[in-house]
């Protein structure tokens, strides 16, 4: 009973905690009002849109993707000053762009979906397309010397991690 009543008021935890998280950096403020509203839509949103959520994803391990987030967040901040680097003292003939497939091991599309949204994120680099059959994700970097050296630190930084997380 207690879990089904936990379940009724959080029917999407994980949601939950992003939306208070994400109130709280969007208004700037830490404060105990901020918090209230900021849980009141952690709230609020996922019980109204839990109807379109029926095959939500199931995460495996929550902790590991909190963990992930850390990662990426670290991950943006350190591409931000290699970006800045490259823009204001290499010159565009040392740069050296490149497409880069990416032979993803993924299958769940939220994690796919994770994955092109990571890469996009960090500075320097996009996720341009998906294959049909979902299994290669086409990438652009702003200076990437071995495209496949790239391919590999993708998978081993980010891909490994959301196959432990999804599958």
């Amino acid at each position: 009973m207690q879990r089904g009543l936990l379940h009724l008021i959080f029917p999407h935890p994980a949601l939950t905690v992003v939306l208070l998280l994400t109130w709280c950096l969007l208004t700037a403020s830490v404060s105990l009002g901020n918090l209230f509203l900021g849980l009141l839509l952690g709230i609020l949103v996922p019980i109204v849109t839990a109807a379109y959520w029926p095959d939500r994803p199931m995460m495996r391990s929550p902790l590991r993707f909190i963990a992930y987030v850390f990662i990426v967040l670290w991950d943006i901040l350190l591409a931000n000053f290699e970006v800045a680097w490259i823009v204001l003292f290499r010159s565009n003939r040392s740069m050296q762009s490149n497409w880069i497939v990416i032979p993803l091991e993924i299958r769940h599309p939220e994690a796919v979906a994770v994955l092109a949204g990571t890469i996009t994120l960090t500075p320097g680099t996009v996720s341009a397309d998906l294959s049909q059959s979902g299994r290669y994700l086409l990438v652009h970097a702003l200076d990437a010397p071995a495209p496949e050296q790239t391919a590999r630190e993708i998978k081993h930084r980010y891909e490994r991690r959301l196959k432990e997380i999804f599958e």
